[in-house]
């Protein structure tokens, strides 16, 4: 398996924005990469700071496109392939987490840095038939700020800008939330921009 990541990635950073599309794809959708995508935009952008947009929003979108193919093999699959992928108390707390919080279950995961779970929450969104504009909404608004964040501590950090982020992981996520309270928001109007269309 580590020959394989390596290569994956060898030829991901060969192709720039379009293999990091792919990187974060995959480890959205079919395989688990813990950090690659993570590791590959701080790479990219330290030593491509103007391309830190480009980057960032590679990744994101390709995180989008493997949450989606989750998101509809869990609505396709139901609830028999979330058991044989999880255990039944993950599933339990995530199917709660989904009935008390709606979409924001999928936003705040997509916003952590491994090892917080976060496939489980996609597959779930599936099988609880979420709304799927609002799914990849709460994924772009997670990842966006995650990557975008990354990129910016890369350009202020280079490539110590992971290790940076681990050891100010407190005051690094409060700022996290923070902007991810702002984009709550905007999704609750949003949202009720929505409703009073359908009315």
């Amino acid at each position: 398996m580590g020959r394989f990541v390596d290569r994956i990635r060898a030829i991901a950073l060969a192709l720039g924005a379009p293999g990091l599309f792919v990187i974060a794809f995959l480890d959205s959708s079919f395989l688990s990469l813990p950090e690659i995508a993570d590791l590959m935009v701080i790479y990219m952008v330290a030593h491509h700071k103007p391309r830190m947009l480009l980057y960032a929003t590679s990744a994101t979108l390709g995180s989008i496109a493997g949450c989606l193919v989750m998101y509809y093999i869990g609505k396709k699959g139901g609830d028999a392939l979330v058991a044989k992928r999880f255990t039944t108390r993950n599933i339990e707390r995530a199917k709660a987490s989904f009935q008390r919080y709606g979409v924001m279950t999928v936003l705040v995961p997509s916003l952590l840095p491994p090892p917080a779970p976060f496939k489980i929450f996609v597959l779930l969104a599936g099988v609880a038939h979420i709304d799927v504009g609002k799914f990849v909404f709460a994924i772009a608004l997670g990842r966006g700020v995650r990557y975008l964040a990354l990129g910016f501590l890369a350009i202020r950090y280079g490539d110590r800008a992971l290790a940076y982020m681990h050891e100010n992981f407190v005051p690094v996520s409060l700022i996290a939330v923070g902007i991810l309270l702002a984009g709550f928001a905007g999704y609750l109007v949003w949202s009720r921009a929505e409703r009073a269309k359908s009315r």
